[in-house]
């Protein structure tokens, strides 16, 4: 029997007065890789947004509905957690990478000195394991003090991976995090996502059809205001989901 982490009903979500998500249902297993599909402009990065009320930040938009997350085997709807403690729960990583104009290790650590950590050997510890959970440990571990902006973009994805994981979140959401990069830089992110549902819940946005069946362990087709259970198998080409 599955075990469901994140809970979602009646959701509806607008921008000024125009509904972009309507009713929606749901649920995302625990420890899994949950990917939705669906075609452009049907509210798949809003569902993210939704999750971690990063909605918030933008002007004339609205959320109404339950979304419920399970922390200690209890379910908590997010409206009723401080908002700067839901975002330790649950990290978000954007579809174009956006390293900090500072060094690679600041990057990392910038998370836990914004949480107050000031022990130098902890945030030490903490942004190595990081970064080797990112698999990217072994082509920074030399200049950690370069400009994180001097990496490639594969490289600056990972970090960015790296900086949301270090709060050790429960949840991690991804817009389309590969699309991007190239191949090689795209099939290093999907490894590093396989590796990752071991130590929390992913929610991934993806157009693309090799990578969704790569790495799902669900999938799920936003599309007409519903959420629906998608077979592999049945996904059809990213040209006809895409438009």
């Amino acid at each position: 029997m599955k075990k469901i982490k994140i809970r979602i009903n009646n959701l509806n979500c607008f921008y000024k007065k125009k509904p972009v998500l309507k009713d929606l249902k749901g649920e995302m297993e625990e420890k899994a890789i949950t990917t939705i599909i669906g075609p452009s402009g049907v509210g798949k990065t809003t569902l993210l947004m939704a999750i971690n009320r990063l909605y918030e930040s933008i002007p004339d938009c609205r959320v109404e509905g339950k979304v419920e997350i399970k922390l200690n085997t209890k379910y908590i709807d997010i409206h009723k957690l401080p908002v700067t403690d839901l975002r330790k729960k649950v990290g978000m990583v954007f579809q174009v990478p956006n390293p900090l104009p500072m060094s690679i290790f600041k990057n990392i650590a910038f998370p836990l000195k914004l949480s107050g950590i000031k022990d130098k050997e902890y945030i030490k510890e903490k942004v190595e394991q990081a970064l080797k959970d990112a698999f990217l440990w072994d082509e920074v571990n030399d200049r950690l003090n370069d400009s994180a902006l001097e990496l490639s973009g594969g490289q600056q994805q990972r970090l960015c991976i790296a900086r949301a994981m270090i709060m050790q979140p429960e949840v991690l959401l991804l817009d389309e995090p590969t699309s991007s990069l190239d191949m090689e830089a795209a099939l290093k992110i999907t490894e590093l996502l396989k590796n990752l549902k071991g130590k929390c819940t992913l929610l991934v946005v993806s157009h693309y059809t090799s990578l969704t069946k790569e790495i799902s362990d669900n999938v799920l087709t936003l599309k007409d205001g519903c959420l629906k259970i998608t077979e592999n198998s049945k996904i059809v080409d990213e040209s006809s989901v895409a438009n």
